[in-house]
């Protein structure tokens, strides 16, 4: 059973969410909260599988919460995904860069809601392509000077080349053609990746290959 922990300060946006997912076989509702210090207790109680977490919300917004979540060692297993009222939200980018798994507009559609918190858990990231892309390349504008890529010093050959492909937003499937290999081979190569680096999931492997130089702007092939 996947446990979720709904953060939103507009209750109606709650009662929404919350009648979708317990009306699911796999998923329940563990817990609600109106404001990120609130939310932060309930993370710590309740240890949810998936926290969605509104951007915007009173006493501690949700990046500054999301933040407190991914800096705690204890709390590695906990996902956020933010919820945005818009797709291009500008804090939607430093959400991604403080560990958040993905983002979901407020208004997407049941189906996809569902299917990002089952994805989360599996350690993907909330980024279709689309949105991807368009994402990367405005984290890619923003991003700071890249790393020392000593980082990457215990990654293969072609672990670095699944981490650009990742860097660039392709999915499991369109890194496989890319590389003629199948799509599992690649899922491989993308999970190995990220246990060396000691990333979260996808959405924070991408960070990794920008901050590294391994991607730079520009390279949305």
């Amino acid at each position: 059973m996947i446990r979720v922990l709904l953060a939103d300060d507009q209750s109606l946006v709650r009662a929404g969410f919350k009648a979708l997912l317990d009306a699911q076989p796999d998923i329940e509702v563990a817990g609600e909260a109106a404001d990120g210090e609130e939310a932060l207790r309930a993370v710590r109680e309740l240890r949810p599988d998936v926290v969605l977490m509104d951007i915007r919300m009173p006493l501690l917004d949700g990046l500054a919460a999301t933040r407190r979540i991914t800096d705690d060692d204890g709390l590695n297993d906990v996902k956020v995904v933010m919820l945005t009222t818009f797709e291009l939200d500008e804090y939607v980018f430093e959400a991604i860069r403080s560990g958040a798994s993905g983002f979901l507009v407020k208004d997407t559609e049941p189906e996809e809601l569902l299917r990002a918190v089952r994805a989360v858990v599996e350690g993907d990231a909330l980024l279709s392509p689309g949105v991807a892309r368009r994402l990367i390349a405005e984290f890619a504008a923003r991003s700071k000077e890249p790393a020392a890529a000593g980082a990457l010093a215990e990654l293969t050959e072609r672990e670095r080349e699944v981490m650009a492909l990742v860097g660039i937003g392709l999915s499991n499937d369109e890194i496989a053609r890319r590389l003629v290999v199948s799509p599992l081979t690649a899922k491989t190569h993308v999970s190995r990746t990220m246990v060396k680096l000691g990333a979260r999931d996808r959405a924070q492997l991408v960070v990794l290959a920008y901050e590294s130089g391994l991607v730079r702007p520009g390279w949305l092939g």
